[in-house]
């Protein structure tokens, strides 16, 4: 069982940082958006813009960001990318209640706290790598992947219960306090981690920059599987805006019925996560790329039938327990594989492409989708969306593409 698997005191105390951070995110569970529609009155367009431009601007800001991160030790880049995403989300609380609030305001943030999660998420990776043993590697994964979706089970609901109760900003004073913590849990990991390394003794070279998708797209395994989840992760986020718009204005749920329809599926990532180990024990990890690649992309068309009342709301849930139930599997097979095949000096560049990439299709895709549902309506976007994702399957991996050998494993700097 992934739960009985010991990984370390140093692996428990970044378990327990990451937990904390995401509870908090989970408690905003699409705040920005939500705030946006109800305390600024936003339409689709612009809430479309808001999932869209910030994530795009932070993905630039991260790109000269990625060789920065490789060169340097880990464990002082994260924290310093918590106090970053800490101090951005602050700000919010503090306009609103004078305010200063505007739709400029939340852009900025939305930017520097993507920014700062693809460099956290860099190091943190490069960071896990050098702390686990290479076969304790999907389980570490797994339980980050366990811990992300039962955060986002409990977290919608009480953060749409806490709105209801104490205004709209009181889930992003949560979320950027869980930052602050995640940082202090960070900084009581002992251990001297060893420094990063660079046959360059002058400045990082411009082609550095690059190197990550260089190594991404020279793998034929990993390259496969990058342009998929580009596509299919894009497809899925871009919905969250549309749902926003079409769930609580044209359809009339109240705030908590909108988080509820979020939260309660995501228990389905508890299911997932947890079988991952033992599933591609018995399956193995290229039919973990197939087949539940492709079931966790065939469901997202059920969105365009949502209708108002409980039937809407039981609509919008199995949907979503049964895309997070695949991708929860899905997810952490796909994480190790990529560790398992980047070598570590090519680590934190190789994450932030892929974080870049992912962000910027969410970015083009979510656009496209708000001035899609502007001209047409919600409704239609969503059923495009859907459509579309039905075509991702074509780009998954063959298996002589998966069988690649993997670089040999680097030595532990815990």
């Amino acid at each position: 069982m992934v739960g009985r698997r010991r990984l370390g005191r140093q692996f428990g105390r970044l378990w327990v940082s990451y937990a904390v951070s995401a509870y908090g995110s989970g408690l905003g569970f699409g705040a920005l958006p939500l705030i946006a529609v109800l305390v600024l009155h936003a339409g689709p367009a612009e809430v479309s813009a808001l999932s869209a431009v910030g994530p795009a601007v932070g993905a630039l800001i991260a790109v000269p960001l990625a060789p920065w991160v490789e060169f340097r030790r880990k464990r002082p880049v994260m924290i310093m990318m918590d106090l970053a995403r800490f101090a951005a989300m602050a700000t919010i609380p503090v306009a609103y209640a004078f305010g200063w609030l505007s739709f400029v305001q939340l852009l900025v943030v939305s930017a520097v706290v993507a920014a700062a999660k693809i460099a956290f998420n860099a190091a943190g990776g490069a960071y896990l790598k050098a702390l686990v043993r290479p076969d304790d590697l999907l389980v570490a994964n797994a339980r980050f992947e366990s811990t992300n979706w039962s955060s986002i089970a409990v977290g919608p609901p009480l953060g749409g219960a806490a709105i209801g109760l104490f205004g709209p900003v009181t889930t992003v004073v949560a979320d950027a306090l869980s930052y602050l913590l995640s940082a202090l849990g960070i900084t009581a990991i002992r251990g001297q981690e060893e420094a990063a390394r660079t046959t360059d003794k002058g400045p990082v070279r411009a082609g550095a920059l690059l190197d990550g998708w260089r190594h991404l797209m020279g793998h034929p395994g990993l390259r496969a599987l990058y342009l998929n989840n580009m596509l299919v992760g894009g497809l899925i986020m871009a919905t969250e805006p549309l749902l926003a718009v079409l769930l609580l204005r044209q359809l009339g749920f109240p705030p908590w019925q909108y988080g509820l329809a979020f939260a309660a599926p995501c228990l389905g990532g508890l299911i997932g996560s947890r079988l991952a180990r033992r599933v591609v024990a018995r399956y193995g990890r290229h039919a973990v790329f197939r087949t539940d690649g492709t079931l966790r992309a065939i469901w997202l068309i059920g969105l365009a039938f949502v209708r108002p009342g409980i039937v809407g709301l039981v609509t919008v849930m199995a949907v979503e327990l049964a895309i997070i139930i695949n991708m929860s599997l899905y997810t952490p097979v796909l994480a190790t594989y990529r560790l398992e095949h980047t070598p570590t000096q090519l680590v934190a560049r190789t994450l932030s492409a892929w974080s870049i990439g992912q962000q910027a299709s969410i970015a083009v895709l979510t656009a496209l989708a708000g001035l899609l549902a502007d001209v047409t309506s919600p409704r239609t976007a969503l059923t495009v969306a859907g459509l579309l994702t039905l075509t991702t399957p074509l780009l998954l991996p063959r298996q002589d593409q998966t069988s690649q050998h993997k670089p040999e494993p680097s030595r532990s700097h815990s």
